[in-house]
C-alpha cells in the first residue's frame, strides 16, 4: 500500500464519529432518535438484541421497544444471541444500519457477549461509525464495570462471568431508572454507594445519554 493510500485511511480513521444513543426506556424517549440520527431512519434495519431480557419475569419493555422502532419506520431484525449461530451474529450485526441492545439483567447479557465474541464485533461496528442504541442493561454495558449496577440486577444469572468489565465505550456509568418505579429504591441505593467513587450518570425513564464523537449529553422528553 502506498502511502498515499495510508494517508487517507488515516484520514478516514480520524473522520469517524461514535454515535450512541443510551436511555433506561427507548420506548419513552423514541422521539428523540429521529433528530439524534440525522438521517432518513424510515426503511433501515436495526440488529434488535433481546438478550439481557429471557431470564428476566417481566419482558413487555422488549415488545414496547420493538413498537417504538416501527413507529419510525425502522424494520427489526432480531437477533437473540444465545440461541444464534456465530455467522448469524456477525451477519446480523456487521451488516444492519444499526444496533440496539435491550434491557433486562446486565450480567447475563455481558456474560452471553463474551461468550459469543458479540461484544468485539460491536465495539468493532461502533468504532467504525455505526450508531448504537441501548436501553437500561443495553445501555449499563457499555460502561467501563457493571459491578456497580448489582443491587439493582441479580449476577447470579452469569455463573461463568469471573469479572464484571464491560464494553468501557463510555467512561461513565449509566445509572438507569433513576426516581422511576419500580427501581426507586434500589436506584437511590446505588446512588448512595457509589456517588464519591464512580461518575454516575443519573438517567429517568424520560431521559437518553447521547454521544456523538467525544461528546456525552443529557437530553429529555
Amino acid at each position: 500500500m502506498g502511502k498515499n493510500c495510508k494517508l487517507v485511511l488515516s484520514i478516514l480513521r480520524i473522520c469517524i464519529v461514535i454515535k450512541m444513543f443510551l436511555s433506561s426506556s427507548f420506548c419513552d424517549v423514541v422521539s428523540l432518535f429521529s433528530d439524534f440520527a440525522i438521517e432518513e431512519v424510515k426503511g433501515k434495519k436495526v440488529t434488535f438484541i433481546p438478550t439481557a431480557s429471557i431470564v428476566e419475569e417481566y419482558v413487555g419493555h422488549v415488545e414496547n421497544d420493538k413498537r417504538a422502532f416501527e413507529s419510525l419506520g425502522i424494520i427489526v431484525d432480531v437477533l437473540e444471541l444465545s440461541t444464534a449461530s456465530n455467522n448469524v451474529i456477525k451477519e446480523k450485526i456487521t451488516t444492519n444500519d444499526y444496533i440496539f441492545v435491550s434491557g433486562g439483567n446486565s450480567f447475563y447479557l455481558l456474560q452471553i457477549l463474551k461468550e459469543t465474541g458479540a461484544d468485539q464485533l460491536i465495539k468493532e461496528q461502533v468504532s467504525n461509525g455505526k450508531l448504537y442504541i441501548g436501553t437500561s442493561a443495553g445501555s449499563v454495558v457499555m460502561c467501563p464495570d457493571i459491578q456497580y449496577i448489582e443491587a439493582m440486577d441479580d449476577k447470579s444469572f452469569a455463573p461463568k462471568l469471573t469479572e464484571y468489565k464491560a464494553m468501557g465505550m463510555i467512561d461513565q456509568y449509566p445509572l438507569v431508572h433513576y426516581g422511576c418505579e419500580p427501581f426507586t429504591a434500589v436506584a437511590e441505593q446505588v446512588y448512595q454507594e457509589y456517588k464519591d467513587k464512580l461518575p454516575l450518570v443519573l438517567l429517568t425513564n424520560h431521559q437518553v445519554i447521547t454521544v456523538r464523537g467525544g461528546e456525552l449529553g443529557v437530553l429529555t422528553v
